[in-house]
């Protein structure tokens, strides 16, 4: 059973990842088109980009309604490639994250907001976002997650999951919600896309006409399988997507990984080799405010990927890229973090040129302390850099 809104009222673009059946939504501001985007995944990165420039889409927050499980967050590449800022559940220990979110909170963009809502259960920081657009007659819109799913629940048995905290949640704070608050989940697992309170309070079967304890009983006894990638996801998932071994993924000096849509993954000591040969021009595709607050490498070109304010695409990236090419040299590509510069390595070498990209960048991966610097890195390596 689903709930279908009007036709005319605001709503957000819902999109799906079919390998973890993972639900992640982009809310918008009409007026400024700015953005907030709700539990993205790592392996639609490149969808959630393409989403954003197609819809001209200022992206202003990146947001978690808990530290998933089946999946891994692509939160800290958005808000590598875009701007945005970070959020995340205060009881999730996401480091990372610039707000940690504790209930009544508000996160706006543009003149719209979400309000949080604290549901512990399925996780003890799981939080819900509550959208009531600006101006609007229509049905508000709730963000579940985990804690409310189509006509069930997510799960208790793991990650400080509590069955009579989630029964709680969802019985004294969802189901106060007026009935016709248009329910999103963050799965589906039978191609349902939408539902509302008032159908999941009659109709839920895991809930409708059940007690506190009747609910326990039945959560204790579901006995689920282990989620496949809980032991790489979550820990990833605390640090906004940034993987635990990303330093394995380090080419050696002087080898070149292969990658999709470009020559080339290399490390930072191996560009500045290629540099010193003649054989590469580094391209420094951080905004100029990056390069003259945090430090510039001497020789390299400055061709920005993107600027402040806003991060909006350098439009004259190709023109500025072809340049540095002089003539037909490769090109090493070196962002912050190695996430821009992919994207830049890729249009490059859609312009005909060579292009690689300089893993772990500028400043490398934030470790699990929110500090860059630490985990690789041109920096890190020990090679010529210099500060304004």
């Amino acid at each position: 059973m689903s709930f279908n809104p009007r036709d005319d009222s605001p709503q957000p673009t819902q999109l799906f990842d079919p390998g973890s059946s993972t639900y992640t939504y982009i809310l918008v501001d009409e007026a400024t088109r700015e953005a907030l985007i709700i539990d993205p995944v790592e392996e639609q990165l490149e969808r959630d980009m393409a989403a954003l420039e197609h819809l001209r889409l200022k992206l202003k927050w990146t947001v978690e309604t808990h530290a998933h499980a089946d999946h891994i967050t692509s939160a800290a590449k958005l808000a590598e490639l875009t701007g945005a800022r970070m959020a995340a559940p205060a009881g999730c220990d996401v480091g990372t994250a610039a707000v940690q979110l504790h209930d009544g909170d508000t996160l706006r963009f543009g003149g719209e907001s979400v309000r949080v809502l604290h549901t512990p259960g399925h996780t003890a920081g799981s939080v819900c976002f509550l959208w009531a657009p600006q101006d609007q007659p229509a049905p508000a819109h709730v963000f579940t997650g985990d804690t409310l799913l189509i006509q069930g629940c997510g799960r208790t048995d793991f990650q400080s999951g509590d069955a009579g905290q989630l029964y709680d949640s969802i019985t004294q704070k969802l189901f106060t919600l007026p009935a016709t608050t248009i329910v999103w989940p963050a799965h589906d697992y039978h191609e349902r896309a939408q539902s509302s309170i008032g159908v999941e309070k009659a109709t839920n079967p895991r809930l409708a006409g059940k007690t506190r304890d009747e609910f326990i009983v039945l959560m204790n006894e579901l006995h689920l399988p282990r989620p496949r990638r809980i032991d790489e996801a979550v820990p990833a998932n605390q640090r906004s997507g940034l993987r635990q071994d990303a330093g394995a993924a380090v080419p050696a000096e002087g080898e070149v990984r292969p990658a999709t849509g470009y020559a080339g993954d290399i490390e930072p000591g191996t560009a500045h080799a290629w540099m010193q040969a003649g054989r590469a021009v580094v391209v420094d595709v951080r905004t100029d405010a990056e390069r003259e607050w945090v430090g510039f490498v001497p020789g390299a070109q400055a061709v920005a990927w993107k600027q402040w304010p806003g991060m909006a695409l350098n439009a004259d990236f190709d023109t500025q890229v072809r340049d540095a090419a002089q003539g037909n040299k490769a090109l090493a590509m070196l962002c912050r973090s190695g996430v821009r510069s992919i994207a830049a390595a890729r249009r490059a070498t859609e312009l005909g040129l060579t292009a690689y990209n300089i893993v772990g960048g500028f400043e490398g991966d934030l470790n699990a302390q929110a500090q860059r610097g630490q985990l690789g890195g041109w920096r890190k390596a020990g090679l010529p850099w210099k500060q304004n």
